[in-house]
């Protein structure tokens, strides 16, 4: 329930404040005073597009700021928590809401969400729980087909809700698996192809079987052996240098002759004797380096030509690899690993296709089960909600029309395969046609009207907003369109602007937007209206002239009949 909506610098509005709350609000006012700048700015809190005309001239920006009354629990209070947005408590279950949307000179556009910046698409997610407006372009909404059946879900209740989460489980299971199908048979050609490609790399891979770092390794191997006798004669050299197997001086002796000269001296000095274990451990060092050059020299003598031109080879062939098959010897590895299950992915696709198809054909079975389901639960409302509207209608001045609603088979799609029509037959021995062919504006009010009506006692709206629902309708029909507002007003908070006194007169809050000229610049303001200056408001709205002793009668019958009606 909207508790109080605020207005500032919007359109010909400089500021005001509309106190709103629960049961029946009537807005009214002299035509261009702003009163549909109400519903403008209502739309602006429900995420509709920000346009720079609601700026009021010479501001930098509109304001427009709600005060919602919502449950502390539930679907709005989660996506106001989501938004970052905080709810103030307003008694054990309930909590004020506040929802701002400002709009500059410029067209840009801010939002906030309970105290929190947030994007105008949240006010638009929230809309769908806090309000329901209606307004001359909304009875042309009523006119599609879509817009018909989602009223007759809507009074279908539980039972069609519940038909139609089935259905559209079905449905999104059994579109995948079609769409699955589709692509498999789509890419049968480019599939074989794939396959008969990796079959051909798995072959060549396989057929060389290379090894982790094994291209590094080889590398060195070919490295070594291409330079052998530079080698050869690099260990050689040092080799004698170090330990000479002829009578030449070396390392290895001039070493030793040190270590027993210090060991000799050793005993007079520990200085000494201790570089003497130093250097015996050089003599050491320099006999195990020896020895491994002796050692190198050996392998040298036992590698040729004949090796270096079969690592080449194996060289080359892991070139060819890395060449057709990946960026490195590592890639080429890693394809021979996941190529083979992709291998049998592909060969395995007719197996799956037929595997698909069967279960694409159960969920296209589980999926005309279900829609019959929600077809036939559909037809058991329309029964109703024909004869509910139908009598509603009877009540709104139209005794002899007649409300019908048809189900037809139409093209599956996510809401079902059936084509629901409101269709009216607004005269005795007329034939039900569509709405929009047989109901004039007026009756088209009415008719939207009474489909609400109708429907919110099965599923209640927190707030109806009806933006001239009362166009081309009076007399005894405008009467019964107050009564009927005040009926819905039962259940759901009614907000309507209107220009007849006979809706109004129903109304248990009735505000006046009041236009005031200054000679240069209009501006409008709002006014709860009370007694005499309710009077007189009703006055003019019935005859123009607002002191007429006639129409002040005429306004306090209406006033007295209000409530007994309603």
């Amino acid at each position: 329930m909207i508790e109080e909506m605020r207005l500032r610098g919007f359109g010909v509005i400089a500021e005001a404040t509309l106190p709103l709350g629960p049961g029946f609000t009537a807005i009214t006012g002299e035509t261009g005073a702003g009163k549909t700048m109400v519903v403008s700015g209502l739309g602006l809190l429900l995420g509709q597009r920000a346009d720079s005309g609601v700026v009021r001239s010479g501001a930098a920006q509109a304001e427009v700021t709600g005060v919602w009354l919502v449950a502390a629990e539930g679907n709005v209070a989660d996506r106001v928590r989501e938004a970052g947005g905080d709810l103030e408590p307003a008694g054990a279950d309930r909590a004020e809401l506040y929802i701002g949307r400002t709009v500059t000179a410029e067209g840009r556009s801010r939002a906030s969400v309970g105290g929190r910046a947030a994007p105008a698409g949240v006010l638009a997610d929230l809309a769908d729980d806090l309000v329901v407006v209606h307004g001359q372009t909304d009875q042309l909404r009523l006119r599609s087909q879509a817009a018909q059946r989602e009223a007759l879900d809507r009074f279908g209740g539980d039972e069609v809700r519940a038909a139609l989460a089935s259905y559209r489980e079905v449905w999104h299971r059994w579109r995948g698996l079609d769409a699955e199908v589709s692509a498999l048979e789509a890419d049968r050609d480019a599939r074989l192809a794939e396959a008969q490609a990796l079959r051909e790399a798995l072959e060549e891979i396989e057929a060389v079987a290379p090894q982790h770092g094994e291209d590094a390794e080889l590398s060195q191997r070919a490295e070594r052996l291409a330079h052998v006798e530079e080698l050869r004669a690099a260990a050689l050299t040092a080799r004698e240098a170090l330990s000479s197997e002829a009578d030449a001086i070396d390392v290895s002796a001039l070493a030793g002759e040190a270590r027993r000269a210090l060991e000799r001296a050793g005993d007079h000095d520990e200085t000494l004797a201790g570089l003497a274990e130093q250097v015996a451990e050089i003599g050491f060092r320099i006999a195990e380096v020896a020895g491994d050059l002796s050692g190198y020299l050996a392998d040298l003598d036992e590698t040729g030509p004949a090796e270096l031109a079969a690592i080449e080879d194996r060289r080359a062939a892991l070139s060819t690899l890395i060449r057709h098959h990946g960026a490195s010897l590592d890639e080429v590895i890693e394809l021979a690993r996941t190529g083979g299950e992709r291998l049998l992915e592909l060969d395995g696709d007719d197996e799956r296709v037929a595997v698909l198809r069967e279960q694409r054909d159960a969920a296209a079975a589980a999926l005309d089960d279900a829609a019959d389901l929600l077809t036939r639960r559909r037809a058991a409302a329309a029964a109703a909600l024909g004869d509910a509207v139908t009598e509603e209608l009877r009540a709104l001045a139209m005794p002899d029309a007649r409300m019908q609603v048809t189900i037809a088979p139409g093209t599956p799609g996510q809401d079902g395969r059936d084509e629901v029509s409101l269709l009216l037959a607004p005269h005795p021995g007329s034939e039900p046609r569509p709405v929009a062919k047989s109901a004039s504006g007026g009756e088209l009010s009415r008719v939207m009207l009474a489909i609400e009506v109708v429907i919110a006692s099965v599923d209640p709206v927190p707030t109806f907003v009806f933006d001239e629902i009362d166009a081309g309708i009076g007399g005894a029909a405008a009467i019964e369109v107050g009564r009927r507002l005040a009926r819905l007003s039962a259940a759901s908070q009614v907000i309507v602007v209107t220009h007849l006194a006979q809706v109004a007169a129903f109304a248990t809050n009735h505000l006046s937007v009041v236009k005031e000229n200054d000679g240069s610049v209009t501006a409008s303001s709002v006014r709860r209206l009370d007694g005499a200056d309710r009077e007189a408001e009703m006055a003019r709205l019935l005859s123009g002239l607002p002191d007429s002793a006639a129409a002040l009668e005429h306004a306090r019958e209406l006033l007295e009949l209000a409530p007994a009606g309603a």
